[in-house]
């Protein structure tokens, strides 16, 4: 509740601004974001330049800064001291590496509430990207290559699957509000592995373009007559199985003629994708989101 002098419990401060209690608590120690008082009862109370100070630093994280910079600046902002020294740089590898470490322990034991605390104390450590990059993406291609080994379930590999997805579709609620650019994200037809293609849909996003996404198993024709209602500056066509596109060459030909068309292909040749009219990506995501800030 709040009372009238605006001053919040956690839990409102939390509804207000979207970002956890517990992640609340640790920007309020960590980086000295919050500055609460007391109430009689010895409750926390947040002021409204609390929350002008979280929703700034949310902000600043979707846009990429890591949690660290992004509290710095919006401290900066609010003309506070501020909180970057708070955070040495020499400690984040452990501190990323010992997260990275608790997220896949809670992943591998079907144990949600700790997927979720982990996944949020990344978030309030480093960027989205490098989230993604250096923890996520690496984490799935262990699972992966576990799995075929015969040293993970498929019960392992739907429940990670399932909670990064959810996790990563929150982040991606707002890639459709880009100023730039807008491109459309399909996989190819039989190709449900769509986890790498909402990452890079959220990167992208986070470059200015705006997203939207088809999703798994997407078959062309419905690209076709979505890129023709939509107009899309590109469309982007993914698949885990470089065998799939070659099956598909005529038929992404046929999309090409009509729309800029990407292909992201691992095992592909470039000059294969590039001979059918279409713009070859790189197979790592980060590297594909930063090719499309070069001409095509």
């Amino acid at each position: 509740m709040s009372d009238g002098l605006g001053e919040l419990r956690i839990g409102e401060l939390s509804r207000r601004t979207g970002v956890s209690p517990e992640l609340l608590r640790a920007w309020e120690q960590r980086y000295k974001l919050l500055h609460p008082t007391r109430s009689p009862g010895g409750y926390r109370l947040y002021s409204l330049e609390d929350e002008g100070r979280v929703r700034r630093m949310t902000t600043l994280i979707g846009q990429g800064l890591s949690a660290a910079e992004a509290a710095s600046r919006a401290a900066a902002a609010a003309g506070l001291p501020s909180s970057s020294d708070d955070l040495p740089s020499s400690s984040e590898g452990p501190l990323v590496d010992d997260l990275a470490s608790r997220l896949a322990a809670a992943l591998d034991s079907f144990d949600t509430e700790g997927a979720q605390a982990a996944f949020d104390r990344l978030l309030a450590a480093l960027s989205v990207e490098l989230v993604l990059t250096d923890v996520v993406l690496p984490y799935l291609r262990d699972l992966g290559a576990r799995w075929s080994a015969g040293r993970a379930s498929i019960a392992q590999e739907h429940f990670a699957s399932s909670l990064i997805r959810g996790r990563l579709l929150g982040l991606a609620r707002d890639w459709g509000t880009g100023a730039g650019p807008s491109a459309l994200l399909a996989c190819l037809p039989g190709e449900v592995h769509d986890l790498g293609l909402i990452a890079f849909g959220v990167l992208i996003a986070r470059r200015g373009w705006q997203v939207t996404f088809l999703g798994a198993d997407t078959p062309l024709d419905t690209v076709t007559s979505s890129a023709q209602a939509l107009r899309p500056a590109l469309v982007v066509l993914a698949t885990v199985d470089g065998q799939k596109f070659q099956a598909l060459v005529r038929e992404i030909r046929a999309v090409a003629e009509q729309v800029a068309v990407a292909v992201v292909a691992p095992g592909v040749d470039p000059q294969d994708v590039a001979a059918i009219g279409a713009r070859p990506l790189p197979t790592d995501i980060l590297a594909a989101a930063r090719a499309l800030e070069q001409p095509g």
